[in-house]
């Protein structure tokens, strides 16, 4: 059962955050830097992209508390927003969008490589959701935080790796990728429609 949530929660976060469909974004971004100005820029992004998804995470739920947002509400509302992501992914139009997002700039290790790129409103989202679902069980939001931290990473090995990853896939098997994990994050968003819905019929 544990497996089968770390499982759930790494797919959620993974297809969302992108690390894959991240990689070309980054070497655009950098592009005029050095090899060592390109690994300080991707650890400073993946850094502030990580303390923003855990801020969100610890204090996400208590914060809609306080402005009186219930977690049934919040997981049909995030739930229809991670759709129209997926919908996007589907559709090529995510990709686009983060294009337009990533414009040149001589730092781009804050904006927009941790935010919003990293730590955009679907991760926030996904991150609020997947600890809301363990409320009280602080063995299961340590997995969710772990799986997060396992995901951060990633971006971070894709971002050094970067150019081998793009040599490899190509931007045919990006986009690829991009849809069939649309496809997933899909599946995930009506599932949490549905249980916001079942939450609130109980």
């Amino acid at each position: 059962m544990e497996i089968e949530l770390a499982l759930t929660a790494f797919v959620a976060l993974f297809v969302i955050i992108d690390p894959i469909g991240l990689a070309p974004l980054f070497l655009a971004l950098t592009k005029n830097n050095t090899p060592a100005e390109r690994r300080r820029i991707g650890i400073t992004a993946v850094m502030v992209g990580f303390s923003i998804l855990l801020v969100f995470g610890l204090v996400g739920e208590m914060v809609l508390d306080a402005i009186g947002i219930g977690m049934p509400a919040f997981r049909i509302s995030g739930g229809i927003l991670l759709f129209l992501t997926a919908i996007e992914m589907l559709f090529e139009k995510r990709t686009q969008r983060r294009e337009n997002q990533a414009e040149s700039d001589n730092d781009p290790s804050v904006f927009p490589l941790a935010m919003p790129l990293i730590a955009g409103p679907g991760a926030m989202t996904t991150m609020i959701l997947l600890i809301g679902e363990h409320s009280g069980d602080i063995a299961g939001q340590a997995m969710v935080f772990g799986v997060m931290t396992l995901v951060i990473l990633l971006v971070l090995i894709m971002f050094l790796a970067g150019n081998l990853i793009e040599r490899l896939l190509g931007k045919t098997g990006i986009n690829l990728i991009s849809r069939l994990f649309g496809m997933f994050l899909a599946a995930l968003s009506v599932q949490f429609v549905i249980d916001g819905i079942l939450q609130i019929s109980m």
